[in-house]
């Protein structure tokens, strides 16, 4: 516990632990609960705690002891799936139709991110489980937000496309996941009407890369040491000139 909040692993009686940590002056307490003891959440819940989050094995409850309204933070409110762009030597583009989808259509392979994963690592990740094919992150295409997502519990959704660099091309898609998969030319990709809106407008994006330079279009990673010794952390953006990366 540090100086203003306490997390319980309770020895005594949670009313009298609840009155000491007030007298202490601290502002909350956070609650784990072990599944196994489930049934503690109910008494902790008679003595006005409230739950945070549940996640495997154990769910969090907090009460806030500071005068005011709660100024602890919600949980996670989003979820982030990631899809992958790759092309060929032709400049076709690797899609697949799923019947997992609500509204069936052409999309480029992709699914969710697993907890502590780069966005990078799951593209290629769900390429492979997907298609078969290997590859190599090179840059974000396009980010979407979305609200009230009904796959995402009701809560935000985003979803990343990035373009990737195929090291294989033979496909062997995932029989329970994909309907068809196959090499499409980015031109027909664009138009077609059998494409969900964002595959069409990537496509779009990606003509334009070609023909201008994927630097108009790019947004490339980097990676610094984070504040915290020993992590490190990843920053997208577009490409600075050399002039401007060498400035110190």
């Amino acid at each position: 516990a540090d100086a203003a909040y306490s997390v319980v692993r309770p020895r005594v009686s949670l009313p009298a632990s609840v009155a000491q940590w007030q007298q202490e002056g601290r502002v909350a307490v956070w609650l784990h609960v072990p599944i196994l003891r489930s049934g503690l959440a109910a008494v902790a819940a008679s003595q006005g705690f409230d739950f945070h989050h549940a996640e495997s094995g154990s769910a969090t409850l907090t009460r806030w002891l500071g005068e005011g309204p709660s100024r602890l933070p919600a949980f996670a409110s989003h979820q982030l799936g990631v899809a992958g762009e790759v092309q060929n030597r032709l400049h076709t583009s690797l899609i697949f139709f799923s019947p997992m989808q609500t509204v069936n259509g052409w999309k480029f392979p992709g699914g969710l991110s697993n907890p502590g994963e780069d966005i990078g690592d799951t593209a290629v990740r769900e390429v492979f489980e997907e298609t078969g094919i290997k590859s190599e992150f090179k840059s974000i295409l396009s980010i979407r937000q979305q609200h009230k997502h009904p796959g995402a519990f009701g809560k935000s959704d985003m979803y990343i496309i990035c373009r990737l660099q195929p090291s294989s091309f033979t496909i062997n898609f995932c029989q329970q996941e994909c309907l068809r998969c196959e090499w499409m030319d980015l031109d027909e990709l664009a138009r077609t009407k059998h494409a969900t809106p964002i595959t069409s407008n990537v496509a779009k994006l990606l003509l334009y890369g070609y023909r201008e330079g994927f630097d108009k279009i790019d947004i490339t990673m980097r990676e610094f040491p984070a504040v915290y010794t020993g992590l490190f952390y990843k920053l997208y953006h577009r490409e600075l000139p050399e002039s401007y990366r060498n400035i110190t």
